[in-house]
């Protein structure tokens, strides 16, 4: 495989961003490699600088449970953007957004439309602490809510690829109201709400884990999340960032019939561009401002050329019948051939991830013992047989409708010629 192209890319952005990249995942270093530069995309393909051509089970992180290049989606933003890139200012667009989210998430009786799974979650920790009164937080060990400074205790994702336990730069006070529970483990929880429970606003959990791999909830763990938050007086904040539209057309609320409060939605309703969403139960929403005292406000937050394309996307889903069908099928298939050689995977829907353990990963503890030299290695594997997955132990892949049966065969094969010492 020639990426001599990517690698000359590569040297040249490292003299222009921190380690030559704008994420850090994206620099490939726990599998010892430089990053491919993608020049385009289209369906189940990604292709490189080189002309190299991957099937793709990163889309994008999970926005493009479509495919990529969705001619509807490409066409409304097109349109959009004849219109005006930006207006700072109100826009039709958004209340059909608004209206097509709250018809799958009733939850989400009003909501507010941000840029990134970052900003929503920020913003719906503000909301809960401003409704409850209280100042504390409950957050899961190797759970994901992005990189606010109060959120990045033993946070999952690239945070466990690069071994950084918390982060520079975050003051101590940022993370004292942020209290560390572990995944799957009722006794964590309610040790934490013996303790403290009449200071605790929130409890946020993605609820299928993906930040530290895809690790399923255990049959009941998170109907014991709703019963004691309620209990307590505290809220039940569903980051759905990943799962939202994923696991069903109502997100991880409706694959396990589980109502939160709040709710943190990204990716998939973008449509590919950077939007987001929080929302929930209409009395606490309206302590938002301009109702509330609670304070967030973003020049571009409903963007119109975002908004076309979530739009489009989503209008897309609720006319696709057997999309769920499809994709967790063929991501059943991929969980399946893990399994007959041998590895260690969990599936939850069309997410999955290889484990490189040879123990059940139900949690952060059991996430960390994993061989990522192994992984890498396997990685590297897969990308030398036209395979392009996340490049990080922790991370999920992602199945998306424009995977055909062929993809799904060349990807099996792949699995199965690996060689497992």
């Amino acid at each position: 495989m020639n990426t001599a192209r990517s690698q000359q890319l590569y040297e040249r952005a490292c003299g222009f961003m921190p380690g030559g990249v704008n994420s850090p995942v994206r620099a490939c270093r726990s599998v010892g490699m430089t990053p491919l530069f993608i020049s385009r995309a289209s369906g189940s393909k990604i292709y490189d600088e080189d002309g190299n051509e991957f099937i793709d089970y990163i889309c994008s992180w999970g926005p493009n449970i479509l495919g990529h290049a969705v001619p509807q989606v490409a066409e409304a933003v097109k349109a959009a953007c004849d219109r005006g890139l930006t207006f700072g200012a109100c826009h039709k667009g958004e209340i059909e957004l608004a209206e097509l989210i709250r018809r799958h998430f009733p939850s989400m009786e009003l909501l507010r439309l941000v840029n990134s799974g970052t900003e929503a979650v920020m913003s719906a920790i503000r909301a809960a602490r401003g409704y409850t009164g209280r100042d504390r937080i409950v957050k899961f060990e190797g759970c994901y809510h992005g990189h606010s400074d109060g959120l990045l205790a033993k946070a999952g994702s690239g945070l466990m690829t690069h071994a950084i336990p918390s982060g520079a730069g975050v003051p101590a006070g940022c993370t004292a109201d942020t209290l560390l529970a572990k995944y799957n483990d009722e006794g964590s929880v309610e040790k934490l709400f013996s303790a403290c429970g009449d200071t605790i606003a929130a409890v946020i959990v993605e609820p299928c884990a993906a930040n530290m791999g895809v690790v399923p909830p255990k049959p009941g763990f998170l109907e014991f999340l709703r019963d004691i938050t309620r209990k307590y007086g505290a809220l039940l904040i569903f980051d759905e960032v990943i799962t939202g539209f994923r696991l069903s057309d109502g997100g991880a609320q409706k694959y396990y019939g589980i109502t939160p409060d709040l709710t943190t939605l990204g990716k998939i309703v973008g449509g590919g561009m950077p939007l987001a969403v929080y929302g929930g139960r209409r009395e606490i929403m309206e302590c938002v401002a301009p109702l509330g005292s609670v304070y967030q406000a973003g020049t571009l937050s409903g963007n119109p050329c975002a908004v076309a394309a979530g739009t489009a996307q989503l209008k897309l889903i609720e006319n696709t019948p057997d999309l769920y069908e499809r994709i967790n099928s063929s991501a059943e298939r991929l969980y399946s051939a893990m399994l007959d050689v041998g590895l260690n995977a969990n599936r939850c829907g069309s997410l999955l991830t290889v484990f490189f353990t040879d123990r059940q990963v139900t949690d952060y503890d059991a996430a960390v013992k994993c061989d990522t030299g192994k992984f890498a290695e396997y990685w590297r594997h897969m990308l030398e047989n036209s395979i392009y997955a996340a490049p990080s132990q922790f991370e999920a892949m992602f199945v998306s409708y424009a995977h055909s049966d062929e993809d799904i065969e060349r990807t099996v094969d792949a699995i199965k010629s690996f060689k497992l010492r």
